[in-house]
């Protein structure tokens, strides 16, 4: 996806339109992914229409009492929690930039004042072993198909990739004698390794035998695998196994907790994630009461009591 270069120039414009252009021109030079950019543009542009219906003109404009009312009104229009939290995040980032960049005397930043909206931390599912090994028996062996998708939903669990950076690998990006492979682009730009098992870069080095250049994931056509492209492998996989789609994110959930209960520190577990913070991982890790009594089993204080 890419994302076009902004004009500034192009037209007549309000002082909120123009900060917006400047703010995702910003974003553009800062090298953030064109989904990135696009999330800005799609949180915030709401958001200024719902200022001039409310008078406000300028950033400057803006006070605290506005930010709350545009949050109370995103509820009301039927935003879950998460997606108040993914407007507010944007908010915040557009008028960050905007003291940094300007530095206006006198002008205290509103967002300072305003809390971010809570989001109850609910665990997230992660796909079944049981729904995995479903799929992998429906891919034919030595077929192109059935190759690539065997690697594929491997590769997926055993990555812990998100999606959008999956489908963005290259060849150059693998060294299948290690295992290793870059991520150039992740989340805010970061790049990081991540890594195949033996069992997952056998089932890549079979895919590969087909004559694979280039990108790393293709379609029948040969060209790079999309993110909807990679989303239809996997209903069409669920499908002919009888069993209910997962989710592309859910592999990388997935991959967290069996890597905890596998015995991963959480350290290590947050770079390969590629957060930058460890209370993210939380939402990940749907520990199940067996885990919690095995590690309770573990560390008993009683039970280590001389």
């Amino acid at each position: 996806m890419s994302t076009p270069v902004l004009n500034l120039r192009t037209r007549t414009i309000s002082h909120l339109d123009h900060d917006l252009l400047a703010f995702l021109v910003d974003r553009q030079t800062r090298n953030l992914s064109p989904r990135t950019v696009a999330y800005y543009r799609e949180k915030l542009t709401p958001f200024v229409a719902w200022c001039r219906q409310d008078d406000v003109d300028s950033l400057q404009a803006l006070t605290a009492h506005h930010l709350r009312l545009y949050l109370i009104q995103l509820k009301n229009d039927g935003h879950n929690p998460g997606g108040c939290h993914a407007a507010y995040r944007a908010i915040r980032a557009w008028l960050r930039w905007y003291e940094a960049e300007y530095e206006p005397q006198d002008w205290r930043n509103p967002i300072s004042r305003v809390p971010a909206p809570r989001v109850p931390l609910e665990t997230l599912e992660p796909v079944s072993i049981a729904t995995i090994k479903a799929m992998l028996a429906t891919c034919k062996p030595r077929t192109y198909m059935g190759d690539r998708d065997k690697a594929i939903i491997l590769a997926l669990l055993d990555t812990g990739c998100r999606a959008s950076e999956f489908v963005a690998l290259d060849m150059a990006d693998l060294d299948m004698q290690t295992g290793t492979a870059i991520i150039r682009h992740g989340k805010g730009g970061k790049a990081r390794a991540v890594f195949f098992g033996a069992k997952a870069r056998r089932a890549v080095m079979r895919y590969l035998r087909h004559g694979i250049d280039g990108a790393l994931w293709q379609t029948g056509q040969r060209t790079r695998l999309t993110y909807s492209g990679l989303r239809q492998i996997m209903r069409k996989r669920a499908k002919r196994a009888g069993i209910a789609a997962p989710s592309l994110h859910s592999f990388r959930r997935a991959f967290a907790i069996n890597s905890l209960r596998n015995g991963i520190d959480i350290i290590s577990l947050q770079r390969i994630l590629g957060h930058s913070d460890l209370s993210v991982i939380q939402r990940y890790l749907a520990q199940t009461t067996d885990d919690l009594a095995k590690a309770h089993s573990a560390t008993s204080p009683v039970d280590k009591m001389l």
